[in-house]
């Protein structure tokens, strides 16, 4: 993995550890070597990744809509900044740059590209990892419910590992270089769905 899109919140909550996060997850993936692709910000945990990677030597490339970069949020301090005309170019922007995606906590916003992330791999626009990074149990309960989804039946036995989890950086990191696409919808047969 040479890039990877990290979703997180533009957000700056109080608990000084997620912020925190922010920055080590930026630190830690430039070390690696991998570059960081994501929303192009410079508040909140956003800021923090690409600091974190910068401050280490590695690449950042922010993908911003034009709204965002008006209201004066954009980080000019990226390898490239690039601005788009909306959401849905960002995330596709996201997808071609990036060789995965990393969710770390957020809100909305991350939820929508997380969520997006696995329905795009679902169908087969993607065969690319998708992470979680579980961080203080921050999504112990959005595993829950996927998990509920699974078992209830709205997410077939084929797309059960799309999403990859884990508390720990290293180890996310671990189980995305060892994930192997699954069939997509749309290489499957109507008997299969």
């Amino acid at each position: 993995m040479k890039r990877l899109a990290v979703y997180c919140g533009s957000a700056s909550p109080e608990d000084a550890r997620y912020v925190q996060l922010g920055y080590d997850v930026g630190a830690e993936l430039a070390r690696r070597g991998i570059g960081v692709v994501y929303g192009g910000g410079k508040l909140g945990l956003m800021g923090a990744v690409a600091k974190g990677a910068k401050d280490n030597g590695g690449e950042v490339i922010g993908i911003i809509p034009e709204s965002l970069v008006r209201a004066e949020v954009a980080n000019h301090d990226c390898d490239e900044l690039v601005t788009v005309s909306g959401m849905h170019e960002r995330k596709q922007r996201f997808t071609d740059l990036s060789d995965g995606f990393v969710t770390i906590p957020g809100g909305v916003g991350t939820m929508d590209e997380l969520w997006e992330a696995m329905s795009w791999s679902q169908l087969g626009y993607h065969s690319k990892p998708v992470g979680i990074l579980n961080a203080f149990g921050f999504y112990d309960d959005l595993l829950a419910f996927n998990a509920k989804m699974a078992a209830v039946g709205f997410v077939r036995p084929a797309h059960q590992n799309i999403l990859i989890a884990a508390d720990a950086l290293p180890e996310l990191l671990a189980k995305m270089e060892a994930y192997v696409p699954h069939t997509p919808i749309f290489s499957m047969k109507s008997e299969d769905l």
